[in-house]
């Protein structure tokens, strides 16, 4: 007992350290930097000078911009996660036979080990010049690096977290509920729909949250093949960026930290730490909803 107090204790403890050193940095950037600037402002480019008479010594802090980009690619992300993980769990679950069950699971759930550098590679090198080339082709105008290109890229790599713990979920959904739908005249497909999908909803929500936090929280595949410009706006096709791009370059190489660019990185670790519990939360209430129901 006294092992699995001093656990648990290291565990918050370490969750509060953590919680505390960003809330204690971000105080001293918003010394320095107004928080309605930072949490409205339209232009992000912290690039200050070392001297105050130097070009470009007070920069700017907005970061809605880094926002939009980060939600824009998350979007585009689920959007092909989510479908793609749903179904494919849906037919592992209740259509595959348990010989393809064991060769198809293991080989969807490899796409979760491989690198978040490769998959930058790929997107970099194969699905951004691929999206610019067809969309020349219908002459659009389509940057090299695009949020297209990371998001979708993105999906992919995401898909395991959804599928697998759909799977996990669909599976044990008791199969009294099953029969019960086959012996009212329910179909197969209606039975999924009306009856297995709703009752292991909470699962599936967890899966989903959980492919969103990676999602909102990855960076190699941004940096590679969405770039580090500071664009607002919502055009798919555009180059953008990312909080958590942006603060890998804020930190990257030797920093001054009494510069607002630097501390600028806690307060961005901050708000995306914010965000994420707002999801937690809202998730949270889904799963207690639909439990309570279909217990």
């Amino acid at each position: 007992m006294v092992l699995l107090v001093a656990c648990a204790t290291v565990a918050i403890l370490t969750t509060a350290g953590i919680v505390f050193s960003l809330l204690f940095e971000s105080i001293r950037f918003f010394d320095k930097v107004s928080i309605f600037e930072f949490l409205f402002g339209l232009n992000w480019s912290p690039q200050t000078a070392l001297r105050a008479e130097q070009v470009g010594s007070t920069g700017s802090f907005g970061a809605v911009p880094l926002l939009t980009g980060t939600f824009l690619i998350s979007a585009i992300a689920m959007t092909f996660a989510v479908p793609f993980g749903l179904l494919s769990a849906i037919y592992l679950s209740e259509y595959a036979s348990r010989r393809a069950r064991d060769i198809l699971k293991p080989l969807l759930e490899i796409l979760a080990g491989i690198p978040t550098v490769v998959y930058g590679f790929f997107a970099a090198l194969v699905v951004a010049p691929m999206i610019r080339d067809t969309g020349t082709g219908m002459g659009l105008d389509i940057s090299s690096e695009s949020a297209l290109a990371a998001g979708a890229v993105m999906g992919i790599m995401i898909i395991p977290f959804i599928s697998s713990l759909s799977d996990d979920a669909l599976a044990a959904v008791p199969d009294s509920l099953r029969q019960g739908g086959y012996g009212l005249g329910a179909t197969r497909a209606e039975t999924i729909r009306q009856i297995i999908v709703p009752a292991a909803l909470p699962g599936i929500s967890g899966g989903i949250l959980l492919a969103m936090s990676r999602a909102i929280g990855e960076t190699m595949i941004v940096v590679m093949a969405a770039g580090l410009a500071a664009n607002l706006t919502a055009n798919p096709l555009a180059a953008v960026t990312t909080v958590t791009a942006q603060i890998v370059a804020l930190l990257t190489g030797d920093q001054e930290f009494e510069s607002a660019k630097t501390l600028s990185a806690f307060a961005l670790g901050l708000l995306l730490f914010l965000i994420t519990l707002i999801f937690n939360v809202v998730a949270l209430r889904v799963v207690r909803k639909y439990r309570q129901q279909y217990d």
